[in-house]
């Protein structure tokens, strides 16, 4: 939190910020930052009007029992955060197509065998869940050759590209060779990932998960590499992080696993919202990026 106080500080130097848990009067705290916060802490702040998020995501927030239904959620949707979406996924639908990991796996034990590479054109990526990330990753991808389609639960135009809505995810998945997930996590997306939904897509077949480690059935996971459902997975996110070591995802060649670093908030982006935001609540007009508890992001 403190390089995004002081990026606030530049923005506006008379700011009282105070970084918890070393804050003074709880009673004038109206807005808050957070990520990664202890449950329950907010019901300590009696005059809260507003949270931000720190990133894209707000089901941290959403599902926090102690935040009262009157403080709005708002989130920060910079652009920085959807170009590394994009160049994260990009590299990973590159590292298929020109089998990377197949080739690192064989330098392991000195094994020289070559494979026929890959075109952009022999696989179409499907990215599921179209906001605000998604919507550019998906539009980003097809303007860089690459075969696109994409699903949500309200069918979206995406340019250059094919999209699906709530009642076509069968026919989405039919054309999914490498499946991107970038849902925001409710009630309706838990799970969502799981044996059933891997069954329907096209072969070969892979998975990429940078949404939230809960969308994903992990078990369904593994029995699906093992029986050559999916041919790869690469994980960014998981539903205990960091992943314990004893886990059995460390130890599965054909899956790469990254600490949540897909993409990460830079301090001086972020904090140009979360200002701009904190004086329109004390202006008492529209917020940017705010979530709807609803929807549950």
């Amino acid at each position: 939190m403190k390089p995004v106080r002081e990026a606030m500080l530049s923005l506006d130097g008379d700011l009282d910020i105070e970084i918890w848990p070393s804050v003074e009067n709880k009673e004038r705290v109206n807005f808050a930052v957070a990520w990664d916060h202890p449950q329950n802490l907010f019901k300590e702040f009696p005059n809260l009007q507003v949270i931000s998020s720190l990133g894209a995501g707000v089901d941290h927030l959403i599902n926090d029992q102690s935040v009262p239904a009157n403080v709005k959620i708002t989130r920060v949707v910079i652009p920085s955060l959807n170009r590394q979406m994009f160049d994260y996924i990009e590299t990973d639908a590159l590292n298929i197509i020109r089998h990377t990991f197949f080739y690192h796996r064989n330098q392991k034990t000195a094994t020289w065998e070559k494979r026929k590479n890959k075109e952009r054109d022999d696989l179409t990526i499907g990215v599921m869940g179209l906001g605000e990330i998604g919507m550019f990753v998906a539009e980003m991808l097809a303007e860089h050759g690459w075969n696109v389609c994409g699903w949500s639960k309200s069918e979206k135009k995406i340019n250059f590209a094919k999209s699906y809505g709530e009642n076509d995810l069968d026919t989405f998945l039919s054309r999914t060779n490498i499946l991107v997930c970038l849902l925001p996590l409710t009630s309706e997306t838990e799970d969502i990932l799981d044996l059933g939904l891997f069954k329907k897509l096209k072969s070969p077949s892979h998975l990429v998960n940078v949404a939230r480690g809960e969308h994903l059935v992990e078990e369904d996971l593994l029995y699906a590499l093992d029986m050559d459902i999916l041919k790869s997975a690469t994980l960014d996110v998981f539903r205990k992080e960091p992943l314990p070591e004893s886990h059995p995802l460390w130890s599965r060649d054909k899956v790469l696993i990254t600490p949540h670093i897909a993409s990460l908030t830079v301090a001086e982006d972020a904090a140009e919202i979360i200002v701009e935001n904190y004086k329109r609540m004390l202006s008492g007009i529209e917020l940017l990026f705010e979530a709807d508890r609803e929807k549950q992001y």
